[in-house]
């Protein structure tokens, strides 16, 4: 097998779950593992071999992708071609199996179904030695190609995409899905219950990766917290954390290698115990790194911790301004609570914050993207004359709608009305001292939104944008206007979805009532809170 990453060397080894994977093939008996990577841009060749021993890829019986963002999803084309193999799996006559996995296909892999003979939908920890013992048995009893996809297929979480058919209405709109096989053709998001029997940590620590100076350790999956916007909070859930003691045990094994913890997951403040990891990482030296902080579940021993570690940086995210909209998308989090925190970690020594915000949120008006400017402003007077406070990063993101979530149904906003916005932050933010602003483009978010709403036919795009050299704005635009285009780009961004309508990944089972997320919906318009999850108890989104 080949494991591929669709990015480059520095980003797939930064990846702690494209590091499980690998570990989990090159520990099996009957499998010898290599990695393949998107060439650098500064590469002398486009062409695309294995890592280890520069062997082309057709060579292998089985290339496995790991697609943790949808935006990585052209270069799986630019990698297929660089390895001469056709992207469309009706053109491939016989070479190695195309297998493709990761979060960004949990939510939904339609975008790039027809580029693969099987998906394996969830987390892979007890799914991918399921899928490796029928494989090699079928493959011991020479099943064939046919024979082995039948078998591997029977896999609870296994998605085979030559056995659905779709079909669309003249709005562009999915009209029926048909379904022929086994089964009742519903794939079940595979989940692991309890996390402490795989602990994921760095396995190949490489300088030249991204956070190459961290040992990355993976603490919890999913959060309670019901923001509404967040794939991460409901497609991993229930949420699971590991316990204090494995998390222990694996950051010391990480303070062999390297100074710094990176801990990972979508919100560390509420893990449990993470104060107490915090000063076990301090207490030895080291220097613990959350992810990301919810504001009001940081208490003074955590903000001490990190202080103590001489931890330069820590990230909050509000993700909007006004308490209004954080009501909106349910972020359960008042002004108080902001500065609370922000008074807690500068004091205890962190010496710059990043804060994350949104913009194009449904129902958000000009009041509410001013008030990003004025908590900025109350955040930063608070440290007027503070040496230790070097500076405080704003990030500003538009909203792009996610499968599984609450907000799957509502379009981005327009892409100027958005520049606006963002313009309007940039001239108010940039005079305050010490305070910088990064931006992602609203075009990005344009594209990472038809990537992650479309359906099969966005296929034929990411082709045309590889022909293209990657321009893929250019060609958005020319089928915006092209009335032979396959489609118009914007059904999948700016259209609002219907609530009976068949959505593009609705034959996933992620375990959650579709009507629990457009009650969710419906309370995000009526500016009401939904109290975070308790697993213990409530059975309302179908989760537990």
């Amino acid at each position: 097998m080949c494991l591929v990453y669709p990015n480059t060397y520095a980003v797939g080894m930064a990846n702690l779950g494209y590091q499980a994977v690998l570990e989990i093939l090159s520990t099996h008996p009957r499998v010898h593992c290599e990695r393949a990577f998107l060439p650098d841009r500064d590469a002398e060749s486009s062409e695309v071999r294995s890592f280890e021993t520069g062997r082309s890829l057709g060579d292998f019986e089985m290339l496995a992708f790991s697609v943790s963002f949808e935006t990585d999803y052209l270069h799986i084309v630019d990698l297929l071609a660089g390895a001469g193999i056709p992207a469309f799996r009706e053109e491939r006559q016989g070479g190695p199996l195309l297998l493709c996995g990761g979060p960004a296909t949990f939510l939904n892999p339609e975008p790039i179904a027809d580029f693969f003979d099987l998906f394996l939908i969830g987390e892979g920890e007890e799914m991918i030695p399921e899928f490796l013992e029928r494989y090699v048995a079928a493959r011991d009893d020479r099943a064939g190609r046919e024979g082995v996809l039948d078998r591997v297929a029977e896999v609870a979480g296994a998605y085979r995409p030559d056995r659905y058919d779709v079909d669309y209405a003249d709005d562009s709109t999915v009209q029926s899905v048909r379904y022929v096989g086994p089964g009742a053709g519903v794939v079940t998001r595979r989940l692991v219950e309890d996390l402490d029997r795989f602990p994921t940590a760095s396995r190949v620590l490489s300088p030249d990766a991204v956070f190459g100076d961290m040992f990355l350790v993976e603490a919890s999956r999913g959060c309670e917290w019901g923001c509404r916007f967040c794939a991460a909070g409901y497609m991993y859930r229930p949420i699971r954390s590991r316990s204090t003691a494995v998390l222990k045990a694996t950051a010391a094994e990480g303070l062999a290698e390297r100074k710094t913890i990176g801990l990972v997951g979508a919100e560390m403040a509420s893990v449990p115990g993470i104060a107490e990891l915090c000063e076990f990482v301090t207490d030895r030296g080291g220097r613990p790194s959350p992810s990301s902080l919810k504001a009001d579940v940081i208490t003074q021993r955590l903000a001490t911790a990190l202080g103590r570690s001489s931890n330069q940086s820590v990230t909050v995210a509000p993700e909007a301004g006004s308490e209004r909209m954080r009501r909106v998308i349910n972020k359960n989090l008042t002004e108080p609570e902001i500065l609370r925190a922000a008074d807690w970690l500068v004091g205890s020594g962190v010496r710059s914050m990043k804060l994350y915000f949104m913009v194009g949120l449904p129902t958000e008006t000009h009041e509410d993207v001013e008030a990003i400017i004025d908590l900025t402003k109350k955040i930063r007077s608070r440290f007027d004359g503070d040496q230790r406070v070097r500076r405080i990063a704003l990030s500003i993101n538009p909203f792009a709608p996610k499968p599984w979530t609450p907000l799957q149904w509502e379009p981005m906003e327009d892409v100027r009305s958005l520049k606006r916005k963002i313009e309007y932050l940039r001239r108010a933010v940039g005079p305050l001292p010490n305070v910088t602003i990064d931006v992602e483009s609203p075009r990005e978010s344009y594209y990472a939104t038809l990537l992650s709403r479309g359906d099969r036919r966005v296929a034929r795009l990411l082709v045309a944008i590889h022909e293209a050299g990657g321009d893929w704005w250019r060609v958005i635009r020319q089928w915006r206007t092209s009335d032979t285009a396959a489609f118009d780009p914007d059904v999948f961004v700016h259209r609002p979805y219907a609530y009976d309508e068949i959505l593009p990944w609705d034959f996933i089972e992620h375990s959650l009532h579709k009507r629990f997320l457009w009650v969710e919906r419906e309370r995000a318009y009526d500016e009401r809170q939904t109290m975070p999850c308790d697993v213990t108890t409530c059975r309302v989104c179908g989760a537990c």
